[in-house]
């Protein structure tokens, strides 16, 4: 007879019971009830069975007998109470146990196989499944008032050491495999302890980490770790608070050494309450500086704002417990958990990770990067290293903007930014949750409260700088092309958009105007006078802007080519490790960098941009290839072996190295080396071509940058690099310039009708319908392609891109009027629906409309050979901008025509447009009448704004040149009210009203009294009042009756 399952269990009851803690729970605990089933068994057995058992007993206990003196004498104890101890604390109770339920007990039971290296044996081992091993830690909700850490607390009171680079056995890493720590169920909650993937079990308990490979999931270089953080993993504890009158400090003390070197053993974390909705945490080296930003943010007051009124709490562990903060939202019922930090926090000279919980799936941000509108929190990594690389998913762009929004649940919205211009991972997970992995600096961290999104950027800008204010030139149309390559032919593209009427403010050239494709030179053989050209375009009322690289060319003999003599002479070139000009290359060939961030860097930059303007007077300045792309890896001597080139964690950049495509990291520059301050080389230069443009012109500055940083808005523009002429392309662009705004940059675009590859007339013809509503509206692409001007196609796409872009120039009043808003106040110009529409869920997702303001909702059509597109409104009144057709909505899509010659763009009820008669360039508009576009909500009014200046003068606000106009409507009329007048150059006389939504026809209108011409469309309720003109420097009334 076989003999009954668990009969060597039985044998451990002879054994010396295990020394384990009060708080354990021997899994041996139904052993009475398995004595009382042997015993009932027993009395139904024959002699034979009885005799056959008693054999089978004495043949396990001579075999215990055998070796109950080797392991005596080795100091081991009985085989089981090993046994015991051996399974207790090697992890055999985390989700990679191989489990099979055994249904013969009242008690759900399960049986693991495992291997004992101390005998060749296999020891059937029973294991209770009760409510203590269901509900473990990780279970317990995240709004739960104690943290994980806390909880973790409970269960070990000292810190555990985790020693360094050592092979650890199961009983090794039982200290944090103790009670369970590993046993985290939902795999959205595992945070990764090896992100230099892959990982061998090995590996990942060597860093004192819990190992489980996932089955049926295929370990990504972004997926649920196989490696990751028990609860209770050992890291800095609060050794002292101090109260601050804005906030307080936290000192932090790291008792044992992480798996990085150089840890920060001494950290201080200053929590700042700089506003009601602004909150700064900032935790550094406490004994020794290190690399910070220097953005200049904004230092607030002290004492704070009536800190009874802040939108957060802050709380920290307690003096003497395990590192760990919370930030919640206040002043609403409940509160909201915004920010629970969990993981593991590391310090170390070049690795700083922070993870914690989020407050919701919805988050938006994290530039630049080509993604949907918002993020998926199924393992998506976001890398930030800037690089020269066309925008595609998954890869490392131009920009650097470490910056989100999250939708809370209920409406609200909060905004983090982690200021940090390292190289840096940054990883979203389904619990939902982040890591924030960066190799240098500090954690500086701002949280803003909202509680709207447009609140949270308002906040956000208020700290990188609100976005500039660009010239009302440059809000016109925008020609390029890498390959015009004359004067002539330059001329001659602006000619034949012209014949077709089609509206153009600017044109521009690539580096072909360039002599062998150096700064600041003109090739007068090749491309020919360019200074006279630009005259021509001038006395046509439009502007010029021309491409310029950072790359200096380093090979002109001395004393020919003034931009390598001066730098060479004021010593303001990037230098390598040993202190030499560090050469790269690029177009003109091998070049010098100039250091933006050295004191005579910008009396450098003013000299050399100033002496080619006395020769080409420009207007704004185009400055590319500024990450800083480079045409050989680091150098052209290569790069020193060192930390900086090869640190100890390499986020996930493109090429595999910090160098690839750009210089190398190790390099100097004044401030700091290029592994510090490499993302801010773009947004340096934006900064010095602004005020050498500012200086010369006496004029607002206009700067379009390919690489940008946070604060990049304040300074200049972005284009969004070297897209491709395709549909999904085309629909990307949307996500990428209302992430840009979020970013605080307000004039942005891409590259109409794509800059890569073929286009075709389709593709162009919607392209230029959705780029005339881009904040920065430019055509540009590269050579050998087709041209793909507006007016290179024929009659029909010309007519159709003339038609659009008359509604953008007659709409820009409006336009400028946000822009101005965006300057002043931080407010977004290019919105998502759902910053209007917080608490309509079905907007969180929708990247293929958007919005200018609150007002003016675009919908293109983003895919070939459509002509009826589904159109979602939001809840609200909405009217067809070409007719005043009245849609009411619920909050719901709606299925409209869309032929190949019109884009959908609807008014929102309540608000006033103002506008102004188009012409084909910004100044000959100007001259025209100004029309109100009145859109009546579901109480019969209305309301809006005018700001206008002259266009281009230095901040007419500061030196009162502008004015101020309020609109509002009732069910009575329309009604102009002056706010501020300074600026009399102009009449600005009004001349057309259409409201939208007027119930019936009136019998009567008049102006200020006056009667007025006025017709009525009684299909769609709307009045147009025609013929007139009134000054809007003085009030003016428009009434109606009926």
């Amino acid at each position: 007879m076989a003999p009954p399952k668990y009969s060597r269990l039985e044998d451990a009851e002879k054994c010396p019971e295990p020394v384990i803690k009060d708080d354990d729970e021997i899994i041996f605990k139904n052993k009475e009830k398995l004595k009382r089933s042997r015993n009932d068994k027993r009395k139904q057995r024959s002699c034979c069975g009885i005799l056959c058992e008693v054999l089978i007993l004495l043949t396990v206990l001579l075999l215990c007998i055998m070796l109950i003196d080797t392991l005596l004498a080795k100091g081991k104890g009985c085989i089981f109470s090993k046994l015991y101890n051996y399974t207790r604390h090697s992890g055999l109770f985390r989700p990679s146990s191989k489990l099979s339920p055994t249904p013969e007990y009242d008690q759900q039971m399960y049986i693991e196989v495992i291997e004992i290296d101390i005998v060749e044996d296999v020891v059937y081992q029973q294991i209770p499944i009760n409510d203590n091993h269901q509900k473990t830690l990780q279970e317990i909700p995240i709004g739960h008032q104690q943290t994980r850490q806390e909880m973790s607390i409970n269960h070990q009171q000292t810190p555990q050491e985790i020693p360094i680079n050592q092979k650890k056995t199961h009983q090794g890493i039982s200290k944090v495999n103790n009670d369970r720590q590993c046993n985290i169920m939902d795999n959205g909650r595992k945070f990764d302890c090896y992100p230099e993937s892959p990982v061998t079990q090995e590996k990942c308990e060597a860093r004192g980490c819990c190992y489980h490979a996932v089955n049926g999931i295929k370990e990504n270089p972004v997926g649920v770790p196989y490696c990751f953080y028990p609860l209770n993993y050992p890291g800095y504890v609060v050794t002292r608070k101090e109260k601050k009158a804005q906030g307080f400090d936290v000192f932090l003390s790291r008792p044992t050494q992480s798996y990085y070197p150089d840890d920060v053993m001494d950290l201080k974390m200053e929590v700042k309450m700089e506003k009601t909705s602004r909150l700064h945490v900032k935790i550094f080296d406490a004994n020794n500086s290190r690399w910070e930003v220097p953005l200049g943010v904004p230092v607030s007051p002290s004492p704070v704002e009536d800190v009874g009124d802040n939108l957060y709490d802050v709380t920290v562990a307690d003096v003497g417990q395990p590192f760990n903060f919370n930030i919640t939202r206040t002043g609403t019922a409940n509160k909201i958990l915004l920010l629970q930090t969990t993981g593991a926090f590391i310090f170390a000279d070049q690795f700083l990770q922070l993870s914690y919980f989020l407050s919701s799936n919805y988050i938006y941000g994290l530039g630049e990067h080509r993604d949907t509108l918002v993020h998926s929190m199924d393992w998506s990594r976001f890398t930030m290293w800037n690089r020269d690389q066309p925008p595609t998913e998954k890869a490392n762009l131009y920009g650097d903007h470490p910056f989100y929004l999250n939708i809370e649940d209920g409406g609200s919205s909060h905004g983090v930014f982690l200021l940090n211009s390292n190289a840096m991972d940054v990883i979203l997970q389904p619990a939902p949750a982040i890591t924030w992995r960066t190799i240098g600096g500090v954690i500086d961290l701002y949280m803003f409260l909202g509680p709207s999104p447009n609140d949270v950027i308002q906040q956000y800008t208020e700290v990188i700088g609100h976005s500039f204010m660009p010239p009302y030139w440059s809000l016109g149309f925008h020609v390029c092309r890498w390959g015009y390559a004359t004067v002539n032919e330059t001329l001659g593209v602006v000619n034949r958009i012209g014949k077709y009427g089609i509206p153009q403010d600017t044109q521009w050239n690539d580096l072909d105007y360039m002599d062998s494709r150096r700064d600041f030179t003109t090739n007068l053989t090749g491309f020919g006078d360019q200074g006279a050209m630009v005259e021509d375009l001038h006395n046509r009322g439009m502007h010029y802007i021309m491409l310029v690289d950072p790359g200096i060319s380093s090979t002109s003999k001395a004393g020919t080519y003034e931009p390598l003599d001066l730098g060479l002479k004021m010593d303001i070139f990037v230098k390598d490790h040993n202190g030499k000009p560090l050469e790269g290359k690029v177009w003109p060939g091998f070049t010098y960098f100039p250091d933006f961030t050295h004191p005579n860097s910008q009396q450098y930059w003013t000299t050399i941009v100033k002496n080619f303007h006395d020769k080409v007077a420009f207007d704004g300045m185009w400055i590319d290839m500024n990450e800083i792309s480079n045409f050989v890896i680091g150098s052209t001597s290569g790069c020193p072996d060192n930390n900086l080139e090869n640190p100890p964690y390499l986020p996930d950049v493109n090429g595999g190295s910090l160098r690839a495509n750009t210089i190398c990291t190790s390099a100097q520059q004044h401030l700091s080396t290029q592994y510090n301050i490499h993302n801010m080389y773009g947004y340096t230069e934006t900064v010095a071509s602004y005020h050498a443009l500012q200086d010369i012109r006496g004029k607002r500055p206009f700067v379009i940058s390919r690489s940008t940083f946070s604060g990049q808005g304040h300074y200049g523009g972005h284009w969004t690099g070297d897209n491709a002429a395709t549909y999904h392309d085309m629909y990307r662009s949307i996500s990428e310039i209302i992430k840009m705004n979020m970013f605080g940059i307000t004039m942005v675009g891409a590259d109409i009708c794509g800059f890569r590859e073929n286009t075709s007339e389709q593709l162009c013809q919607r392209w230029h319908q959705l780029g005339a509503f881009y904040t920065f509206s430019r055509n540009h692409n590269t050579p050998g392609t087709i041209p793909q001007d507006p007016a290179s196609f024929g009659p029909a796409l010309a007519e159709s891109t003339r038609k659009v872009y008359l509604i953008r120039y007659k709409l820009l009043p409006y336009l400028y009027t946000l822009i101005h808003k965006s300057n002043m106040m931080g407010d977004t110009v290019l919105r998502p629906l759902f910053f209007e529409y917080p608490k309509d869920s079905a907007t969180y997702t929708n990247d293929r409309q958007f919005l200018w303001g609150s007002a003016l909702l675009i919908s293109p059509v983003l895919e070939q050979d459509v002509t009826s597109l589904s159109v979602y409104f939001p809840a609200d009144m909405w009217y067809d901008y070409y007719t005043g057709e009245l849609i009411t909505s619920e909050g719901g899509g709606k299925i409209l025509q869309t032929p190949l010659d019109k884009i959908n763009l609807h008014v929102r009820g309540g608000y006033i447009l103002p506008w102004q008669y188009p012409n084909t360039t910004t100044i000959q508009s100007r001259k025209n009448k100004f029309g109100l576009l009145v859109a009546l909500n579901s109480t019969r009014q209305a309301e809006g704004d005018l700001f206008w200046d002259d266009g281009d003068t230095i901040d007419t606000v500061g030196v009162k040149l502008y004015n101020t106009i309020l609109f509002n409507a009732d069910k009575n009329g329309v009604y102009s009210s002056p706010l501020f007048i300074g600026y009399k150059d102009e009449p600005m006389l009004l001349g057309n009203v259409t409201v939208f939504g007027l119930q019936q026809q009136p019998s009567t209108v008049t102006v200020n009294g006056q009667s007025a011409n006025y017709n009525f469309n009684s299909q769609y309720k709307v009045l147009y009042v025609t013929n007139f003109s009134s000054t809007l420097l003085q009030p003016i009334k428009i009434l109606w009756t009926f």
